[in-house]
């Protein structure tokens, strides 16, 4: 990870820009959920960020008068930092990872547009082509969500 230092104090740059992500994952606007990947052990764990805006396209109807991140979104977007860890090793490459489960999901609180959404998305098992991921979301630090992810890469 590259850092810039200005005036004492280092700033952390992001692993992979959105450009990048797309390299590795076949999402696409409106459906590209991370703006940055801002950690990545290939392979094992990426944590992500997600810049949530009022122009996002859902919150026209969830909910009119009172915007909530939809909780299948969070999820997807915890999804995608998974995908990002796991299609990066060269033996994935090329490859989509899709949902097989979603376990033990949790809402702790909603997120609002202006929240700064950290996605964190932990390979706790692979075998072949089947694996699980521990993913938990957050806003200043608050939980959001977590859940266990259960994934299969394909073509």
């Amino acid at each position: 990870m590259l850092a810039i230092q200005e005036k004492g104090q280092v700033t952390q740059m992001s692993v992979y820009t959105a450009k990048e992500i797309m390299e590795i994952i076949p999402h696409r606007h409106p459906f590209m959920l991370i703006d940055t990947i801002e950690e990545l052990e290939e392979g094992s764990r990426a944590v992500g960020k997600k810049c949530v805006s009022f122009n996002e396209p859902y919150f026209a109807g969830h909910f009119p008068g009172n915007p909530v991140m939809p909780g299948v979104l969070i999820i997807e977007a915890l999804a995608q930092v998974g995908a990002v860890a796991i299609l990066g090793l060269p033996e994935w490459k090329g490859k989509t990872a899709y949902f097989v489960g979603i376990d033990k999901a949790r809402f702790k609180q909603k997120v609002y547009p202006g929240d700064v959404l950290m996605l964190e998305t932990k390979i706790v098992k692979i075998k072949g082509p089947i694996g699980v991921g521990e993913a938990t979301a957050t806003v200043n630090g608050k939980l959001v969500c977590k859940a266990e992810l259960t994934f299969a890469i394909g073509e």
